[in-house]
């Protein structure tokens, strides 16, 4: 049997009111992820590593996020917990390679935040939002030495997600159009590349420059204040949303897709549909104010 503390595991335990709440309570949460990986814990929790977890992280965090859209506050705090447990489980695998444990995870932290925030914890001054971000590149580029300002960003972001945070980092050492006309130029000049990649036939200048008109379009989001990841998914919904209206019409109407015989139906008959789903949409946004 494990020599760690037995506690009851089923019986839920107070929380304290919300003013009086201090991550105390994180130390259960440790010893549970302790128990599970105890020589009589759970046999899945004790064959799991840093690179069988990577897939949860990800997807952890990727379900923060649709919380955080739907603004269901409830759960959010759900999914804050499951991502909460990612950082405790692999905290407990660091400990059992003699790596680190969960009180390092934490430690290191803090002194990143106390260093990075010299406008709250030391004597400098920050007059708005974009000096700290700017103060804060600063500091980190020291801390990493020879380290390039774009190594921080993890290559398994997004890609536009990517491209949106590594147009921030040059933006706050200068290398950036002064507003927003700029990157709108070029938008206009990346897509004429495209155009003649595309007369031309090359299949693999037209992916060259289908990558340059993208980078584009993000770093012209970013000057326009619009999170590009999130303009895309809000956009893939709304696709996917009127799209399941034209399905729904199609199997009303024609008995669904190739009953009739045919492989499709013709596009002005499906664009139909879609206008009638745009119209919804419309007639809907307008109740709702």
């Amino acid at each position: 049997m494990s020599s760690l503390p037995r506690f009851d595991e089923d019986l839920p335990r107070p929380v304290a009111p919300l003013e009086a709440q201090d991550g105390s309570t994180l130390t259960r949460l440790v010893q549970v992820m302790q128990r599970l990986l105890a020589p009589d814990g759970c046999p899945w929790d004790r064959e799991q590593s840093f690179e069988t977890l990577r897939k949860y992280a990800l997807e952890e965090a990727c379900e923060v996020i649709d919380a955080i859209d739907s603004g269901d506050r409830k759960a959010i705090r759900e999914e804050l917990g499951d991502l909460l447990l990612q950082v405790v489980f692999q905290a407990e695998l660091g400990r059992r390679e003699g790596a680190f444990a969960i009180d390092d995870v934490v430690s290191s932290i803090v002194e990143k935040l106390v260093h990075r925030h010299p406008h709250v914890f030391g004597d400098m001054d920050a007059k708005d939002a974009d000096e700290v971000l700017r103060n804060w590149e600063k500091i980190k580029a020291k801390e990493k030495g020879e380290r390039g300002i774009l190594d921080g960003v993890p290559r398994s972001l997004p890609a536009l997600t990517r491209a949106q945070r590594i147009g921030e980092k040059v933006e706050r050492v200068g290398f950036d159009w002064p507003d927003a006309r700029g990157s709108r130029a070029k938008v206009t000049e990346e897509l004429a590349e495209l155009d003649h990649a595309i007369a031309s036939g090359d299949a693999q200048a037209i992916e060259d420059e289908m990558g340059d008109v993208l980078f584009a379009l993000v770093n012209l989001s970013r000057h326009t204040k619009v999170d590009a990841e999130g303009a895309l998914r809000r956009t893939i919904d709304k696709f996917k949303s009127r799209f399941s209206h034209v399905e729904k019409r199609v199997k009303e109407e024609h008995g669904g897709w190739g009953a009739g015989g045919e492989k499709n139906l013709p596009l002005e008959v499906l664009d139909t549909y879609w206008d009638e789903a745009k119209a919804r949409e419309k007639a809907e946004k307008t109740e709702k104010r």
